[in-house]
């Protein structure tokens, strides 16, 4: 953290009466651009949204600045003390300043994402002329709209109107061209003769899987939903999370393509449907779940503090 020298004053004494805060480092005017004094300290994942807070209301996130960093291993009995009295899930806790964070950056768009959703989306074209489940598995793990949506609906949460249409025409403009490019692949595959002997037998398997949208397809999103929530605030991203996410997205849109391109209107329109479904149940649930995981840690974290300082007479009247 970098603090003017007049707030030092004041966040010092603040930090060192915080049970939580440990290894407290001052160096007094170490600091250039922004010039001030530079303070370093760890503090226990459950108990940062609260030592954050203060520090944002004392405005040195505004004069000077707050830079986060994960600590992989403590080995300190002090750190283990002081986890413990935070309760045995604080290491869970997600640290909302990291979260909003990191679904800032998922809401920029630099050419390469647009290039990304392109090649997925004509993996999972290959995919499904081929009936080949793992190339379509291959097409979610390169799709990187999930940042997108959540993006979307964080912006929404916030009424951030400018960066919620940013990432809707992100999306919008994205699987449009992983359609396209879908569909040109599959204008290729025909007219070159390329036509696997089974999809032009009319075997779609994978195709018919993803063009008939229904109530399962509604569950399903949700679920993709939820998990992407809890793993987002859990810090447990992974390939996998991922690829669960995308199970309808980037095959939905490839699927318009290869249909269209085979003149196959009606399962080009029950593709389109089942995309349509699929990305509008992600960003609901994305917005409803957002601030309710919120609402819940925020409770637990409250429900800790006080319990703490009823174990802690010092703490309580501090």
């Amino acid at each position: 953290m970098v603090s003017p020298a007049n707030l030092t004053q004041t966040l010092v004494p603040a930090l060192q009466a915080e049970p939580t805060v440990m290894n407290l480092t001052v160096l007094a005017g170490a600091v250039s651009n922004p010039d001030g004094d530079a303070l370093s300290f760890d503090v226990p994942q459950g108990a940062a949204n609260q030592v954050i807070g203060r520090l944002r209301d004392s405005g040195v996130d505004q004069q000077g600045s707050i830079i986060l960093e994960n600590v992989d291993t403590s080995i300190s009995a002090l750190a283990d003390r002081v986890s413990a009295r935070r309760g045995r899930f604080q290491e869970f806790t997600p640290v909302w300043a990291e979260i909003e964070s990191r679904i800032g950056r998922e809401g920029t768009f630099p050419p390469s994402w647009f290039a990304l959703l392109v090649i997925a989306g004509l993996i999972g074209a290959v995919g499904i002329l081929t009936n080949s489940e793992i190339l379509i598995v291959g097409a979610m793990v390169v799709g990187p709209e999930y940042g997108a949506i959540l993006s979307l609906a964080f912006a929404v949460t916030r009424r951030d109107f400018p960066g919620a249409v940013r990432s809707a025409r992100a999306l919008g403009t994205g699987f449009a061209l992983a359609v396209v490019g879908a569909l040109l692949l599959g204008l290729i595959v025909r007219w070159t003769g390329l036509e696997p002997a089974a999809y032009s037998a009319g075997v779609r398997p994978v195709s018919n899987l993803i063009n008939t949208p229904n109530w399962f397809s509604f569950i399903v999103a949700a679920l993709a939903g939820v998990v992407g929530i809890v793993s987002l605030t859990e810090s447990r991203s992974s390939t996998l999370i991922g690829v669960f996410i995308s199970v309808t997205t980037i095959p939905a849109a490839s699927d318009i393509g290869v249909s269209a391109a085979f003149g196959s209107g009606r399962e080009a329109w029950g593709s389109a449907l089942q995309l349509l479904l699929n990305v509008v149940v992600l960003t609901a649930v994305a917005i409803v779940g957002l601030p309710t995981q919120r609402a819940i840690w925020r409770r637990w974290e409250r429900r800790t503090t006080e319990a703490q300082a009823g174990r802690d007479p010092a703490q309580g009247s501090s």
